[in-house]
């Protein structure tokens, strides 16, 4: 074992543990430390005996044991406790040195830490981490960001460690300057929002709409994953749907209580668009199915008192299947146009200069939102760097182009059968309005200036002149300040 360890964790939580086991399976002494300490000698006389790791029981005691420029990844939960952690950390620390969030940190937190720990000479680097426990362990998706100077120091460890495609390429690379790093995975997760309810809805309508069994069910997202749709989500859905409870012998996604859970992702990333003014509804409506899952009791007493239909599609079960197939592809691709519309809104913000291809190829492999298609979203930002929207790229209009009467046709069935889309529907409705030349917006402007006076433009005036009416004979000339969009 080294003298000096080649970088020091914090955290010995499930993916802090897997990191560290993950670091030193591809050859780096770690330094290990948590707050309560006992978890420590636990880790190392349990997952972490005979291996190349160095425990402490002591902020400073970690950082002795780190080789300079001393490298801290800090796995701990997001908010108060990064905060406590770094300010234990900072006074035992020299110039150069380089902490590391690795947890779902707030991009905001982390562009203002960045300041904090330049004042102090450091240098500090958000690193959005996917993949889970599993990835953790044998390679996730690693998207950092932050004081470009510590990246040459990271780059040996992050990129050993990190999921590596067919061609070897690592599914880590440097993004941009302080919150860059955590926003792509706050839109990551985004995304996985929206992929996870897009599935839970395809779910519904196999189930409640056609009847289908787990099993079928399990057997028709197998197949999906053979296919357009081959990701991660597809996959470990068609195997949840074949397991079988151990204490009732019946499919154990039918014991689980329909009450879904969330972080806060993906409410952070449903509020960056509201900040940035970009539409993300797909996503915004993939937080909201969660919100009313989760008042089920509610939702049980509201069941026996609206009316409604009775939630059967009776139409031709292979070619609905083949429909829905077509409609969550679809779907899915207008998700991930709306996570780069925002990525794009962000980079401009904040003078991040993202790369967009290079955000897809890091999310190839490792990250729970990897799919197939993420090539091809590389292959359209090289072709045009300043594409304005997915949409527009050849590939995936032919894609949509080619799905749309499926599309719809699912839309339609759901719809007739009382069965909600929140996500496959509010697809369907941005694409809708993207396509549109002509909006009902303008109806908007002129209620917003009868009543208080918000101004609006013209369509045979260059944009930018304001105007308002008088449209009561009343409110005299007097304008308040422009509208924004």
């Amino acid at each position: 074992m080294k003298a000096l360890a080649d970088i020091g964790v914090v955290g010995l939580a499930v993916m802090g543990e897997n990191l560290i086991l993950n670091m030193e399976n591809k050859g780096f002494t770690v330094a290990c430390y948590n707050r309560t300490v006992a978890k420590v000698d636990a880790f190392l006389g349990g997952r972490g005996k005979d291996k190349n790791l160095i425990g402490c029981h002591r902020p400073a005691e970690l950082v002795r044991a780190l080789a300079r420029p001393r490298k801290i990844m800090m796995m701990v939960r997001a908010g108060k406790p990064v905060d406590d952690l770094i300010a234990e950390l900072i006074p035992l620390l020299e110039p150069g040195d380089i902490l590391i969030d690795g947890g779902n940190s707030h991009y905001p937190d982390t562009i203002r830490r960045c300041a904090a720990a330049e004042a102090n000479s450091l240098l500090y680097v958000g690193a959005g981490v996917s993949g889970g426990e599993e990835g953790a362990l044998t390679g996730p998706s690693i998207m950092p960001g932050g004081h470009a100077a510590a990246w040459p120091h990271l780059k040996p460890i992050f990129q050993a460690i990190a999921a590596k495609v067919d061609d070897g390429t690592p599914c880590c690379e440097w993004l941009g300057p302080d919150g860059s790093g955590h926003f792509v995975k706050m839109v990551h997760n985004g995304i996985e929002y929206g992929d996870m309810q897009l599935i839970a809805e395809a779910y519904h309508l196999l189930s409640v709409g056609l009847g289908m069994t787990p099993a079928e069910m399990g057997a028709v997202f197998k197949q999906w994953n053979a296919g357009a749709l081959d990701s991660y989500l597809i996959e470990i859905t068609a195997d949840i749907l074949t397991q079988v409870d151990d204490e009732t012998g019946r499919p154990l996604v039918d014991m689980i209580l329909d009450a879904a859970g969330q972080k806060g992702t993906g409410k952070w990333t449903s509020q960056a668009g509201l900040d940035l003014g970009v539409g993300i509804p797909q996503i915004a409506e993939a937080v909201f199915a969660r919100c009313l899952s989760a008042i089920k009791e509610e939702r049980v007493a509201a069941a026996a008192i609206l009316p409604g239909p009775n939630g059967k599609i009776t139409v031709d079960r292979a070619a609905f299947v083949a429909d829905l197939e077509q409609a969550v592809h679809a779907a899915k691709i207008c998700s991930y146009a709306q996570g780069y519309q925002l990525l794009r809104a962000a980079s401009a913000e904040h003078g991040w200069n993202l790369n967009f291809g290079d955000i897809a190829l890091l999310w190839r492999g490792g990250c729970i939102i990897r799919a197939r298609f993420l090539g091809k979203i590389k292959e359209a930002f090289d072709a045009e760097p300043a594409l304005a929207n997915l949409l527009l790229a050849p590939y995936f209009r032919d894609v949509v182009g080619q799905t749309q009467a499926a599309w719809r046709r699912v839309v339609r069935a759901a719809a007739e059968a009382g069965i909600p889309l929140p996500a496959i529907g509010t697809a369907l409705s941005y694409y809708d309005a993207y396509r549109s030349a002509r909006l009902p917006a303008n109806l908007l402007q002129a209620q917003r200036d009868y009543f208080g006076a918000h101004t609006y433009e013209r369509v045979d005036k260059p944009r930018g002149q304001f105007f308002h009416t008088n449209w009561t004979g009343r409110g005299g000339t007097t304008a308040s300040t422009t509208y924004g969009v």
